[in-house]
């Protein structure tokens, strides 16, 4: 049965609020705040499912986006886990919080499990648009859509499986992965990561309040640049590789993949 957008959205508040204060129990239980990041990817994929079956556009496109977006879904959130949570030790940035909000951590880490909720349903919006619609055929942007999100997260798990590859090695501690996509860019991952966000806007062409599918890879390409993505991930590079991430740093693009600069692979400087 379909429902209006603004209960859809209702509805899908409730279900993400209530997986993340599961979660939050869970990480009391655990001491690993960082199944917040996991758990914000599975709701992504969790509400764009959710918004296909209970919506009113052509079928086979809602199917499609489903697919997608599910996919993407299950993919990052199994990614994390193994990368951030099995086996391993509660990430710094949560450690600091956890010292700075002292005897208050707990609670405020469940407001802050909410706000990763209220962060899950915008970037679930461009799935609501395009999963209403009305276009009662495929287009030639649905193609365009699919090439961009193949192209993105196809290349993504390539980045990350170079980057384990090279981070299993002996010879790898203390030094900086420069092999593959590595080579050209120093966070390919983030980038193939934001260009997958551009496939939904491409879905969603000719759809009522088709511009809100540009929100998030906009607000996303933010977060990444000056929020949650570049800058931790640089600081903490810098303080456990020095000068051979320095290097990197001066001969590699930061985010989008171009031709290194001299020296690009090796540890002399230009």
């Amino acid at each position: 049965m379909a429902l209006a957008p603004g209960m859809q959205v209702l509805l899908g508040l409730l279900i993400v609020s209530a997986m993340m204060t599961v979660l939050w129990f869970v990480q009391r239980r655990i001491g690993n705040a960082g199944i917040v990041d996991p758990g914000w990817a599975a709701s992504i994929g969790l509400l764009g499912c959710f918004y296909a079956i209970t919506s009113s556009g052509y079928p086979p496109r809602r199917i499609l986006v489903a697919a997608l977006i599910g996919t993407w879904s299950i993919r990052l959130a199994v990614y994390l886990v193994r990368d951030r949570v099995l086996g391993h030790p509660e990430e710094g940035r949560y450690r600091t919080l956890r010292a700075q909000w002292g005897t208050s951590a707990e609670r405020r880490l469940f407001v802050f499990f909410q706000y990763q909720a209220l962060a899950a349903l915008f970037f679930s919006m461009p799935i609501l648009v395009i999963a209403h619609h009305p276009g009662a055929h495929g287009t030639v942007w649905d193609l365009v859509g699919v090439l961009l999100w193949c192209i993105s997260v196809g290349n993504t798990i390539l980045a990350d499986r170079q980057l384990a590859r090279f981070k299993r090695r002996p010879d790898s501690r203390g030094k900086t992965c420069r092999e593959g996509w590595w080579r050209y860019s120093r966070h390919p991952n983030y980038f193939f990561e934001w260009l997958h966000w551009w496939s939904y806007p491409a879905l969603g062409v000719g759809a009522p309040y088709w511009w809100l599918t540009l929100l998030a890879p906009l607000v996303m390409l933010y977060f990444l640049l000056k929020v949650t993505g570049i800058p931790p991930t640089e600081a903490q590079a810098l303080a456990s590789r020095g000068e051979d991430y320095r290097q990197y740093q001066r001969t590699t693009s930061a985010f989008v993949p171009w031709f290194p600069k001299k020296g690009a692979n090796s540890n002399e400087p230009d």
